[in-house]
């Protein structure tokens, strides 16, 4: 394990959203910049799906994280001015504890003996590791994705934990066609013959399933504009078999196919897809209230992209317009990018002036349409 990685030890045991319990979990997590004398200089990033705690290098001999654009010395998440905390969710394969983790009782991994997986538990966790170093109060919880509602989860169950919060191409609630999504990529990993009720191994991977269901995420994660644009009819090339690969746009999901399927646990992406698609904010609420009334927020930015398919742009308008109703000063930015819901990481020329402004009370930018 690098030496930047460090494991935080969560209590023990710890108690699941939905009921169950883990004993001896860890949450796998790094760091960036310095903690200011007070604490009030906190970030805390948390994940979409497949990302882990490497968010960014630490230094020139480091591997570039998968925010390496946004976090760093004079970068939008300026590590010159913030400390920056990043961990791998609980639930993953990055480090975490999650299915594919010994049990303690048995060294035998979770498999679907782990218990049901909530964003509730990401984001409690999350919290114990945040007050483990210390920090009473965060200055900003950041959150792309699955990482935004994990965020919104995050503010609900610890009331105050948080003065800002920054929710990026993320809702509410999944709404059926995400589900859907979701849907077809946990039936594509189930139905793989090598899966077998999660007792897979290296050398029987479920490799077809993993691919398959990667192949109609990145149908969602970016959008028919680009791929037009991308993806040219003249590229066409003679398939090798009957049926072979022939369009462009084919090409690049095998790629991304085979360079994912194994770098991900398969049982760990069950658990994950499902936590989001289990998540509602408004289940939070008292009396059918708005969930978001006590919950401590002095501010909030929504950012969502108007080609986003995963979590459209209404869901962002649903989330600003009700955090202004709890009394939370919200502002909402819509993006105007082709890049769909993986903007945030590919688009960096428009989305971090976003942040650097967000994280310093900055309300416009000419790159986003403002409301």
């Amino acid at each position: 394990m690098a030496t930047h990685i460090h494991l935080h030890s969560l209590p023990s045991p710890f108690s699941m959203h939905r009921g169950g319990r883990l004993y001896q979990a860890s949450l796998a997590y790094e760091t960036w910049g310095r903690l200011n004398a007070d604490k009030s200089n906190a970030i805390l990033i948390l994940t979409g799906l497949s990302a882990d705690s490497h968010a960014a290098s630490h230094d020139a001999q480091d591997t570039p994280g998968w925010w390496e654009a946004m976090i760093g010395p004079n970068k939008a998440i300026d590590t010159n001015q913030w400390f920056v905390i990043c961990a791998s969710s609980l639930g993953s394969c990055k480090g975490s504890t999650g299915p594919c983790s010994p049990m303690p009782n048995s060294g035998e991994p979770y498999r679907f003996s782990f218990p049901d997986l909530c964003l509730e538990d990401i984001a409690n966790a999350s919290m114990d590791l945040v007050h483990a170093l210390g920090i009473e109060q965060l200055h900003a919880v950041i959150g792309p994705s699955m990482g935004g509602m994990t965020a919104q989860a995050l503010v609900l169950e610890n009331p105050g934990a948080s003065r800002y919060m920054i929710n990026i191409a993320a809702a509410m609630v999944s709404r059926p066609f995400s589900t859907a999504i979701r849907s077809l990529q946990r039936e594509a990993i189930l139905k793989d013959v090598n899966f077998k009720n999660g007792h897979y191994s290296a050398d029987n991977w479920p490799t077809e399933g993993m691919k398959l269901a990667r192949k109609i995420g990145m149908l969602s994660y970016r959008s028919a504009e680009e791929w037009d644009e991308r993806f040219p009819r003249s590229l066409r090339q003679v398939p090798n078999k009957p049926f072979g690969i022939e369009f462009p746009v084919e090409s690049y999901l095998e790629h991304h196919a085979n360079k994912f399927v194994h770098q991900f646990d398969p049982i760990s992406y069950l658990y994950l897809s499902r936590a989001m698609d289990w998540f509602d904010a408004h289940a939070h609420s008292q009396d059918n209230g708005n969930p978001f009334v006590g919950c401590g927020l002095h501010g909030a930015h929504i950012i969502g992209c108007r080609t986003d398919l995963l979590f459209p742009p209404h869901q962002q308008k649903e989330l600003h317009t009700t955090l202004n109703a709890a009394g939370i000063d919200s502002h909402l930015q819509i993006v105007d990018s082709i890049e769909g819901h993986d903007a945030f990481l590919v688009d960096t020329d428009t989305f971090s002036p976003l942040i650097r402004e967000a994280l310093h009370g900055g309300q416009r930018h000419p790159g986003a349409l403002s409301e």
